[in-house]
């Protein structure tokens, strides 16, 4: 009996998971996610009415109420719900870049004074840097970027503090049959997909380690890692489009932000990359190792990793041979979330060769896709991976970029980074991303004792 009724529930798990390696292997998509992503954008945008309706009907409710009883001093303050905010993406507040260097304008003559060492002190001159500094407070350029990103509505999930769900009968009913379809159904179902993904992809890689390398190696190497990432793809449901692919990268070296470990795998469903990286342990462990088996890839021990000298002589390695994959470096060195580019290290742009930069963009209504390393660890975010609705994403390939004569690596770097924020809709930021994990240079706080310094002497002239 027990026999029975498992083999009536392994059949159809059995062949759908068939089906779903068929259909990587001919790398074919049959519109099932795509239809899921605009059924989802339709009950967004229900939502979304449903809520603002329900503000300005309490925003009328707080008018009458006002009118009725001036008593109770009834304060109206605009409903942040009503109202689109996107926070962590744009700034809140207007700055004023006080601590860079202004032009001077020549300043009328003043007539001599008969007191000698008189000093004059304007307090009002103080005030800019008081603002700057309060601005600073309340939110920073880098620290706002390791923070998820808030959305213009909601996206019906569980993860927010406003409690729409509750704003009217029938987004509670969306609300539960959503969060019931995400847990119950879709969760179970995706653990399963990616564990036979990760199992598919170890025996796979071991199978094809053991050929002669060649030719004939590399192409089934292409294959067999394009099918096995399009299984894992299926596991977060993830609906990736492409744009510009008479760019992709064949060779060299390929630049990309960097928001989540997801983006490996955004870029090796559509090509094959070598990557670069320090060793790990646990889950990124296992497929770090099923990798290595079938194609170069560069893994340091931590130690090693902060030797520039030896990543250099073996990007160098790398590169120099034209029958390597390109590979994949992310130059930021950490993951930002989703609106914008920080610093890009210089080691991969002093190289030498060319740069094939790669936009990668999520559309956070689906699922935020980035991975605040400091608050969660892995199992912890593949866990709220299969837990949302979907990952959707846009990745640009950029025409190929070289660096110009006379051109610094710095300079390189920044002109590559620029291209990527632009393509991506993403801030251009000059901020180290390790600020993350460390306190701030020497440097940039004597640059700013500088800027602050010229400033007080040009005003006191």
């Amino acid at each position: 009996m027990i026999s029975a009724i498992l083999n009536i529930f392994w059949i159809p798990i059995g062949g759908f998971l068939s089906f779903l390696i068929f259909i990587s292997a001919i790398n074919k998509s049959i519109g099932v996610r795509k239809a899921y992503v605009n059924l989802l954008l339709r009950i967004f945008e229900y939502g979304r009415v449903s809520i603002e309706t329900a503000s300005k009907e309490n925003q009328q409710y707080s008018v009458n109420n006002c009118k009725t009883d001036d008593k109770q001093g009834v304060q109206l303050v605009d409903d942040a719900d009503s109202k689109e905010v996107i926070t962590n993406g744009a700034t809140l507040i207007t700055r004023d870049a006080v601590l860079l260097p202004q032009p001077q304008e020549p300043l009328p003559e003043k007539p001599v004074s008969s007191k000698k060492d008189e000093i004059n002190f304007d307090f009002e001159k103080c005030l800019d840097y008081v603002k700057s500094g309060v601005e600073a407070i309340i939110e920073d350029d880098v620290t706002s970027r390791f923070e998820a990103e808030e959305l213009k509505s909601w996206n019906m999930l569980t993860r927010t503090n406003r409690h729409h769900e509750f704003i009217s009968w029938k987004i509670t009913l969306i609300w539960m049959v959503g969060f019931f379809i995400r847990y119950v159904f879709l969760m179970p179902l995706r653990v399963l997909v990616c564990f036979v993904g990760v199992v598919w992809l170890t025996i796979c890689t071991a199978a094809v380690g053991y050929l002669k390398d060649g030719p004939c190696k590399r192409k089934l190497v292409n294959q067999v890692l394009g099918i096995c990432f399009g299984v894992l793809s299926s596991a977060i449901s993830a609906v990736i489009t492409y744009h510009n692919e008479e760019n992709r990268p064949s060779s060299g070296i390929c630049v990309a932000n960097h928001t989540s470990p997801i983006d490996v795998l955004v870029l090796m469903c559509d090509s094959t990359y070598s990557l670069i990286g320090q060793r790990h342990g646990g889950f990124l462990g296992v497929l770090q190792r099923a990798l290595a088996r079938a194609s170069p890839h560069i893994w340091f021990e931590r130690g090693e990793a902060k030797d520039r000298h030896l990543v250099a002589e073996r990007l160098k390695q790398h590169v120099s041979d034209p029958n390597n994959p390109p590979i994949l470096i992310f130059p930021e060195g950490t993951c930002i979330n989703n609106t914008s580019v920080m610093q890009f290290k210089k080691g991969s742009f002093e190289v030498g060769g060319v740069i094939y930069p790669v936009a990668i963009k999520y559309d956070p209504r689906f699922g935020d896709a980035f991975w605040n390393s400091a608050k969660y660890s892995m199992m912890q975010y593949l866990y709220m991976m299969m837990t949302s609705w979907a990952i959707v994403c846009d990745v640009w390939y950029l025409p190929p970029m070289y660096r110009q004569d006379g051109e610094s690596a710095i300079d390189f770097a920044n002109r590559v980074k620029s291209v990527i924020a632009k393509q991506g809709g993403l801030i251009d930021l000059v901020w180290d991303g390790q600020l993350k994990r460390m306190k701030p240079k020497k440097e940039w706080k004597e640059i700013q004792q500088v800027e602050f310094a010229n400033r007080l002497k040009s005003d006191s002239t």
